[in-house]
C-alpha cells in the first residue's frame, strides 16, 4: 500500500512566476505529507529565495529544450515511485494527495500507470468549478470513473481520439508502470497529450478521481493561453489525433474541441 513516504511533488518552475509560492504553500499544506522538491531550466534569486525560504531542495536541469523536457528531467529527480509534476501557477487543495493515494490503493492489483483528479479553473481570482470546457471533460472522463474500465486500453484510446480531457498538474505517475522519460519530446504545447496517448498503449489502468482537488491557474502569461493565442495548441493537437482518425475527420473533432477550449483566454 503507497504513502506518503512513496510520493515526490516535483514542481516544474520557468523564470520568475508570481504564483509561484501560492503552489508551495498549498502542497505543504497537504493532509498527507510528502516529499516536495524544484526542478528548473532557469535557474534564478526569485526561486533560489523561495526555495530557501521553504526549505525546499531545487534542481537545474543544464540542457533544456521543449517543456517535456524539463518534466522528465524533474521526474528523474524524484526518487519515490509515485510522482505528481506539480505546475509553478496551480493550487491543491489539502486532500489532493489524500485522495489520489486512496484511489491508487484500491485498485486490487498493482497496476496503475496514472491516477488523474477532476479540477476546477481558477480566473481572475476566483474559483470557476463549471465552464463548457470542463463539463466536456468530465463527460470525456467518465469512463475511466468506472473501475471496471480503467484497464482497457480501448477506453481510454477512444477518449483521448477526441482530445486530451487529463489535466496535466492533476496527475500522478506510478513510476514502475508509467516508465522512465515518460514524457513526449516532440511537442511544444501538446507533448502532455501525446505523452498519455502513448501511456495508453501500456498494460495497466487509467484511474479518474471524480473530486475537483486542484485548480488550474488561467491568466494571460501562462503557457496554456499563450499557446491557444498563437494557435500552437490546435495544430499539434490535430497531429495527435490524426493518429486516431483520417485528417478529415480529425480536423473536424479538432475545431469542436478547440472551439470548446476558448475559455483558457482571458
Amino acid at each position: 500500500m503507497y504513502t506518503g513516504k512513496n510520493h515526490t511533488f516535483v514542481i516544474c518552475a520557468y523564470k520568475e512566476n508570481p504564483y509561484l509560492e501560492d503552489t508551495i504553500q498549498s502542497l505543504e499544506k497537504q493532509t498527507v505529507k510528502s516529499r516536495i522538491i524544484l526542478s528548473t531550466s532557469t535557474p534564478n534569486d526569485h526561486i533560489r529565495r523561495i526555495c530557501e525560504k521553504h526549505q525546499i531542495e531545487w534542481f537545474v536541469n543544464e540542457h533544456p529544450h521543449l517543456p517535456g523536457d524539463d518534466w522528465n528531467y524533474g521526474y528523474e529527480q524524484a526518487k519515490t515511485e509515485l510522482v505528481t509534476i506539480a505546475h509553478q501557477d496551480d493550487i491543491y487543495e489539502p486532500d489532493f494527495l489524500e485522495v489520489t493515494l486512496k484511489a491508487i490503493n484500491k485498485r486490487k492489483k498493482d497496476d496503475v500507470i496514472v491516477a488523474f483528479t477532476d479540477y476546477y479553473e481558477f480566473k481572475l481570482g476566483k474559483k470557476e468549478t463549471t465552464n463548457t470546457l470542463l463539463k466536456i471533460k468530465r463527460i470525456m472522463n467518465f469512463p475511466l470513473g468506472i473501475p471496471a474500465l480503467q484497464g482497457s486500453r480501448w477506453v481510454r484510446r477512444r477518449t483521448l481520439s477526441v482530445g486530451d480531457a487529463i489535466c496535466c498538474p492533476a496527475v500522478t505517475y506510478v513510476k514502475k508502470n508509467a516508465g522512465s522519460r515518460v514524457f513526449d519530446t516532440t511537442y511544444k504545447n501538446s507533448c502532455d497529450y501525446k505523452t498519455f496517448v502513448d501511456l495508453a498503449n501500456k498494460k495497466g489502468a487509467f484511474v479518474y478521481i471524480k473530486k475537483k482537488v486542484m485548480g488550474h491557474r488561467i491568466y494571460a502569461e501562462s503557457a496554456t493561453t499563450l499557446n491557444l493565442s498563437e494557435n500552437i495548441r490546435k495544430k499539434e493537437d490535430l497531429e495527435i489525433m490524426c493518429e486516431f482518425w483520417p485528417r478529415p475527420i480529425a480536423n473536424f473533432i479538432n475545431k469542436i474541441y478547440a472551439k470548446s477550449e476558448e475559455s483558457n483566454q482571458v
